[in-house]
């Protein structure tokens, strides 16, 4: 007989939750779980895009033959990930890559017919968590074997890497942060989903950076979050992190209210946009002095900003910029867009960064090294 538990086990996971017990705080900003991409199977749909993968060459991603759209214009520069929350748009825009999150849980737990909802089930029927003496290790072990569960049917839904976010209450002990992604690659080893399907959310703290740069060096996938200045990205960077995820709209909303950070009012000085300006400066970096990472923009608000980030290797856009896209027909560049690649590595070898730009980065990426007492 299948096992099959009814909703009250997963609303008490949802309850926690919701109560906040997975959030934290991590470089001036709020930790909350971001919004995850929720699917359902319609394995017949054909997918827009190539693999999310470690692969840099967007141009080989392929969308509907013979459409010619702004949509599938701008998939030749940059690998174009949907920003879904919503199980439906699966099969206006299928994902290419996946993270699963605490948000993703709290999700399934309120669409009990989804089909991921066995896999939560599973885990919260697991008697090797039922049987552990306090509350909170039976929730921690619940969630980590649901949150990993989850991943692994993403891991068969989708063809590039799932990215498994790591608990934002870690994001200042870099130990934990390493225990953690330890534990959940054991439990993905159980499951047998392959290493190299799953990259690890971890937030841009020192902290965490310092943990990436571990994890990195055992042959472990990061994927840095809340990337909010330069300085975190060049840290990320020379940690060696698979993946950096810059925010440019929250970037933006964050700068129209405050002032007296410098990095900030230099763009807007110079006539940028901050958000748009830190994510070139970040990917020139990447490639003019030949790390390994790739550059991820989130929180793209509108078509202006994805054709200002052409190039950059992933771009995670909202449905309506996407819908507006793929109704747009890609008219000839002298009549409207011309669809340049505005990030190349070759230019980026040409960007100039100063002597006491570079010194003063070195200075921040030795002093995470060392820990928080030194920054």
């Amino acid at each position: 007989m299948p096992l099959s538990l009814q909703s009250p086990p997963c609303a008490t996971l949802s309850a926690s939750i919701q109560k906040g017990r997975w959030k934290t705080l991590a470089a001036g900003f709020s930790v909350t779980p971001l919004p995850a991409v929720n699917f359902s199977l319609r394995r017949s749909i054909p997918r827009i895009l190539a693999s999310a993968s470690s692969s840099s060459s967007p141009s080989s991603s392929s969308l509907e033959a013979g459409e010619n759209n702004e949509l599938n214009a701008v998939s030749a520069f940059s690998e174009i990930v949907p920003d879904t929350v919503v199980f439906d748009d699966f099969e206006r825009f299928p994902p290419t890559a996946a993270t699963v999150s605490s948000a993703l849980l709290l999700g399934i737990c309120g669409l009990p017919d989804t089909i991921f909802r066995n896999a939560v089930d599973m885990a919260l029927a697991d008697s090797s968590c039922a049987g552990l003496e306090t509350t909170e290790s039976r929730l921690s072990c619940f969630f980590n074997k649901a949150i990993v569960n989850v991943g692994g049917d993403l891991v068969k839904l989708v063809p590039g890497r799932v990215s498994t976010e790591v608990d934002a209450r870690l994001a200042y002990d870099t130990n934990g942060i390493i225990r953690k992604v330890h534990d959940l690659l054991r439990l993905y080893n159980e499951i047998d989903v392959p290493h190299e399907r799953l990259l690890f959310k971890i937030p841009a703290t020192w902290q965490g950076i310092e943990a990436a740069r571990l994890l990195e060096s055992e042959g472990i996938q990061t994927h840095i979050t809340f990337v909010y200045s330069f300085a975190q990205a060049a840290a990320a960077a020379q940690a060696g992190a698979s993946v950096i995820q810059i925010f440019v709209g929250r970037l933006r909303d964050w700068a129209r209210n405050h002032s007296g950070d410098n990095e900030i009012e230099s763009a807007i000085k110079s006539g940028e946009d901050p958000g748009l300006a830190l994510v070139k400066r970040s990917y020139n970096y990447i490639h003019k002095y030949g790390y390994k990472s790739k550059l991820m923009a989130a929180a793209v608000r509108n078509k202006q900003d994805l054709f200002s980030l052409l190039g950059v290797d992933y771009v995670i856009a909202p449905l309506k910029v996407l819908q507006s896209l793929k109704d747009s027909p890609a008219i000839p560049e002298d009549e409207k867009y011309s669809f340049v690649r505005k990030l190349t590595p070759e230019t980026a070898t040409h960007y100039h960064f100063t002597n006491k730009e570079l010194v003063k980065w070195n200075q921040l990426s030795l002093a995470s090294s060392m820990g928080p007492a030194s920054v």
